[in-house]
């Protein structure tokens, strides 16, 4: 991946689960900021990583942790790291390729809370895929609190952000890629083929996909509702597609 910082600051990974797997990710690590008095199994093993890669950890008071959390449970434990490195298209295809598989994308279209989208991140990255694009404007960026909502699977899953989704859709369309918009009106999500490049588009929960990208899209995609809610959150609607992609991607 290049080295393009979103900014320089700091960016604050909190949480047991999230570190740990920031740890595992191999991504570079400033320091680590550990409550004085915590305990646990969980703990002393990502402490004991620590020292084994030297990575500094400061031990201190819980009212500390809090005022670096803002409000977001930290279970005793804050990393920080330099802001999240983003990807580009070409890194992703690439990732597909080095592992032999067809590229397997996300398009976040307009997800603007943080949650929703670490859902999204971590239900892709469950699924297989080789990356997750948002746009740079009118969406949640990848910074603490998508990362603590991913569970760490941010980590393990290349982010691209890219200035206009309209055009990337049809730089993806001209690399080979089919594109899969997941709305009302379409087909249901069990009767697609799925097992070629491919890259499933997912709006906000308020205004779903935008017309343009759908008009884009080569398929569009529906989750049948047999209740009386007409609609999914979005990472839940993204886990749902997800995971029959990557189950289609596996058989046999």
């Amino acid at each position: 991946m290049k080295n393009n910082f979103e900014n320089n600051t700091q960016n604050y990974v909190m949480g047991r689960n999230a570190v740990s797997e920031l740890l595992k990710s191999g991504r570079d690590i400033d320091k680590l900021f550990v409550r004085r008095d915590a305990k646990g199994t969980s703990l002393s093993v990502i402490i004991g990583e620590a020292n084994k890669r030297r990575i500094p950890f400061v031990e201190c008071d819980n009212r500390k942790l809090d005022e670096m959390a803002n409000g977001v449970p930290h279970q005793g434990i804050i990393a920080s790291v330099a802001a999240i490195e983003y990807a580009t298209i070409d890194d992703m295809l690439a990732l597909a390729e080095s592992r032999n598989e067809k590229p397997l994308l996300v398009i976040a279209d307009g997800i603007e809370d943080p949650q929703n989208l670490g859902a999204l991140i971590r239900s892709a990255e469950i699924a297989g895929a080789h990356g997750v694009i948002i746009p740079k404007r009118r969406a949640a960026g990848a910074g603490g609190s998508v990362e603590r909502a991913s569970a760490g699977a941010i980590a393990h899953v290349p982010i691209a952000k890219v200035t206009n989704l309209a055009a990337t859709v049809k730089e993806l369309k001209e690399k080979g890629l089919w594109i899969y918009a997941s709305e009302v009106g379409g087909s249901a999500y069990y009767d697609t083929d799925f097992t070629s490049a491919a890259a499933i588009v997912l709006g906000s929960e308020g205004n779903g996909v935008s017309h343009l990208l759908k008009e884009l899209s080569d398929f569009i995609v529906t989750i049948p509702m047999y209740g009386k809610v007409n609609s999914l959150n979005v990472s839940a609607a993204a886990a749902v597609v997800l995971c029959e992609a990557a189950r289609q991607r596996h058989l046999g």
